[in-house]
């Protein structure tokens, strides 16, 4: 139940199962790399747009938390993104619109999962 995957980029990713599903428990499942592609994208965004708008970005770490339907197909219900933006003397109103931006706009990650699922953010600024 171990799979690799070569993306369209020509990198390799793995993917396995949990040992009850056949799986030896030695990489991400396929809807873990889902999530976190996500987180990636997002992250992404936030950061190219806030840099865009001559804010002293340094870094955006992003955690997800998800709930996922209880039966077959198990798409995601609920996700919340929690962001935290380092830099010095980031505006939260421009904080919160790079946000904004990547999840309504940009993010094909996340407007896609929020066709089945009920998305919320969330951002603390890290002053360095």
């Amino acid at each position: 139940m171990a799979f690799s995957a070569r993306t369209g980029s020509g990198h390799i990713t793995v993917m396995d199962g949990a040992l009850e599903g056949g799986g030896n428990n030695l990489a991400p499942r396929p809807m873990e790399l889902v999530l976190a592609g996500t987180g990636g994208c997002t992250a992404y965004d936030v950061v190219l747009i806030l840099k865009r708008g001559r804010q002293d970005v340094s870094g955006c770490e992003v955690s997800l938390k998800a709930d996922r339907a209880d039966n077959d197909p198990k798409v995601f219900t609920k996700i919340h993104f929690h962001f935290t933006v380092r830099g010095r003397n980031l505006k939260s109103d421009v904080v919160e619109r790079a946000i904004r931006l990547s999840a309504e706009k940009y993010c094909s990650a996340s407007i896609m999962l929020g066709k089945t699922a009920e998305i919320s953010h969330s951002w603390v600024i890290e002053e360095e």
